[in-house]
């Protein structure tokens, strides 16, 4: 969707530091391309590769040339909910081998996993009931588990087997053809065979979903892609071998998103698995059409701001631009920087949207004073650096210090940083058309560095870098081990960035940039408030989670925690603060439901209360009041002393102005 030409500007090259070496598990084909960094597949190229990934429904971990599956159980309380990883089963050949894993080809919704030494292959498709490995070579396979089997039995051609174990879980392995197997206690072994061995956990152990298994055991996906065909609509296409048709699973958001697209799919609404993200529930078809409602990418506010507020907010704006100042910037922070001159871009849109031009000029010359010299490498301690290892933008800071630049240098929060950039540069393309020409290469550098859409076009960047194509939103994580996945923070700043790339896009006249722009941020803000948001008679986490919680402080693939990274969970105005932030046009598709946001104020402000909140955290939980009392939270906002670095009291006066306006 976004138009690229045949050569691409990037930043000067640099050698990293700090960056683990992908040749360890990237298999030789795969290196001369770039590699994702936010991937829900990360740990399997990271340290040892031996930490697990949440491959919906199970957790899968590789390590010592084997591969153990788990069917979560979750640990639930007030502060934390996380899945449990037992290794069900671990599959290995019973040939002594040694050997680490290689990561042979991925996709959007696939990864392949190959353990050469031992002949096997993984194909590991996301929301597949079964485990699917392809046995290349004749192989004694060995079975493990940590429960020990009650129960075993075959058909009559060996070709289907079906285990209980006394944690009460039953398994059923199908294969392609006839296959001699035989247990101990704990162990299941098979004498040579060659082809694919399917395994599936029986929901509930219940046998009449056993007639399901059977039905669809014998046609399996091989790997996934999620086609970006029209503006708000995403098209899920397997690739798929054998017989019959393909069963998967959907996850709540994909359920109802199925239900507005043109599908030929049937949804089988007992079949299901439970999930941290909320059941899974099986989908009989080739492909499938995920259509969200449209959202409006614009300027300024969706209903115009009141009349008779003019004045209090151009006295407002006439005081933060005079305030404006480039020398008097001491940050080299990319995300402090970023914050600030995306702060400076507010005020001139503003200023545009009250018809108040005299404060234009000024805005416009502290931008390109600003963006300038990190476009063309004269900031002075800080700037934009391509590494070629992995295919993207570092930071010179981020190059040498993996903690520098809150881990930018390690490919962590690409889309935060740069989503302020490019909505800062947005607005000055929008201004200074003539300026956009000049500097159109680096502008769309950094967008591609966090949504190219096509690697073959451009191959200076990985696909969609923090976009995860199956759950539906973005991982700010980067190349960290961590043992439970991917995180995700703030999702306001990962609304944002795409929402600032649709603003350039409208900037440039390219409608395809505003069409993926907008089909993201359409997609970020469904995957909050699904996720995120926590309403009081939610039913997605359980009950003791739910009731001491209305939105989440960092989510993980594999766990849902109310701490933030900077702050404890009973900061409360800090976590609804980072969900907010940046206040732009856009946050109020976020919390666009009314009620919702009346309960998280309410929970949010008793915090308040505490000594040494910071008055910037004040502001947003104000704004936010403002959606439902909004004389109250006005008087609030004129009483602040100071405000978030990313926000101003200009900007405070447009929300409150703008969206009381009925």
């Amino acid at each position: 969707m976004v138009k690229q030409n045949k050569t691409h500007f990037i930043f000067p090259e640099t050698q990293s530091t700090v960056l683990p070496d992908p040749s360890n598990f990237f298999s030789s084909t795969l290196l001369s391309k770039p590699l994702p960094t936010n991937s829900f597949f990360q740990n399997f190229v990271l340290k040892n590769g031996d930490q697990p990934e949440y491959i919906h429904p199970y957790l899968i971990k590789s390590s010592n040339s084997s591969l153990s599956l788990s069917y979560p159980s979750r640990q639930v309380s007030s502060a934390v909910i996380y899945q449990v990883f037992n290794a069900d089963l671990t599959i290995s050949s019973k040939q002594s081998s040694s050997g680490k894993h290689l990561i042979s080809s991925y996709s959007d919704l696939s990864v392949t996993l190959d353990i050469p030494s031992s002949n096997l292959s993984f194909l590991l498709v996301r929301g597949s009931p079964f485990l699917t490995v392809s046995v290349t070579q004749p192989t004694p396979l060995s079975i493990t588990t940590i429960h020990a089997i009650l129960s075993f039995s075959s058909n009559e051609t060996n070709t289907k087997y079906t285990f209980q174990f006394n944690n009460g879980q039953t398994w059923i392995l199908y294969a392609s053809s006839s296959i001699k197997l035989s247990h101990t206690l704990s162990e299941i072994t098979s004498d040579t065979f060659s082809g694919i061995v399917r395994i599936a956990l029986l929901p509930d152990s219940d046998s009449k979903h056993e007639a399901v298994l059977d039905k669809f055991s014998s046609c399996y996906p091989v790997s996934g892609e999620a086609i970006f065909r029209e503006p708000f609509c995403v098209e899920y296409k397997w690739e798929k071998k054998g017989s019959g048709d393909l069963l998967l699973l959907a996850h709540p958001l994909h359920v109802q998103l199925l239900s507005n697209g043109d599908n030929d799919v049937t949804v089988l609404e007992d079949f299901k698995y439970g999930s941290i993200d909320g059941d899974v529930v099986g989908v009989v078809g080739d492909s499938w059409v995920l259509q969200t409602d449209p959202v409006y990418v614009t300027w300024h506010s969706t209903k115009g701001v009141k009349e008779e507020s003019h004045d209090e907010i151009v006295s407002a704006l006439s005081n933060d631009v005079d305030g404006l100042n480039s020398s008097s910037i001491s940050t080299t922070s990319s995300y402090f920087y970023g914050k600030l001159i995306a702060r400076a871009a507010r005020l001139a849109l503003i200023a545009e949207e009250l018809s108040y031009p005299d404060v234009i000029p000024k805005v416009k010359k502290f931008l390109k004073e600003t963006i300038e010299p990190w476009l063309v490498g004269t900031f002075n301690g800080n700037g934009f650096l391509h590494d070629k290892k992995w295919g993207g933008i570092i930071t010179q800071q981020g190059s040498s210090d993996g903690g520098g630049d809150f881990g930018f240098g390690i490919y962590n929060d690409h889309h935060y940083h740069l989503g302020y950039f490019l909505y800062a540069i947005a607005v000055l393309v929008k201004l200074d058309p003539a300026w956009g020409r000049k500097y159109k290469a680096q502008a769309y550098s950094i967008v591609q560095d966090f949504m190219n859409l096509d690697t073959k076009l451009n191959s200076n960047y990985t696909r969609l870098r923090c976009f995860d194509l199956y759950v539906l939103h973005s991982w700010a994580g980067g190349l960290t081990e961590f043992s439970d996945g991917r995180n995700q923070e703030s999702t306001s700043e990962a609304v944002c960035a795409y929402y600032s790339a649709a603003l350039m896009g409208l900037a440039y006249g390219d409608a395809h940039l505003v069409s993926l722009g907008s089909t993201l941020t359409a997609l970020e803000i469904l995957g909050t408030k699904m996720w995120w948001h926590v309403e009081e008679e939610g039913k997605l986490y359980e009950e003791e989670f739910t009731r001491e919680n209305r939105i989440m402080g960092v989510l993980w693939s594999n766990k849902r925690d109310t701490g933030l990274w900077f702050a404890p969970a009973e900061w409360k105005e800090c976590r609804l603060g980072i969900q907010l932030l940046p206040l732009v046009p856009i946050s109020e598709a976020i919390f666009s439901n009314a009620e919702y946001v009346k309960q998280l104020v309410e929970w949010t402000l008793p915090a308040l209360n505490r000594d040494g909140v910071g008055e910037g955290w004040k502001g947003f939980v104000y704004a936010l009041e403002g959606i439902y009392d909004n004389e109250s939270a006005l008087q609030k906002i004129r009483n602040l002393t100071g405000f978030d670095g990313g926000n101003s009291l200009s900007n405070l006066l447009w929300w409150i102005h703008s969206i009381g306006n009925e």
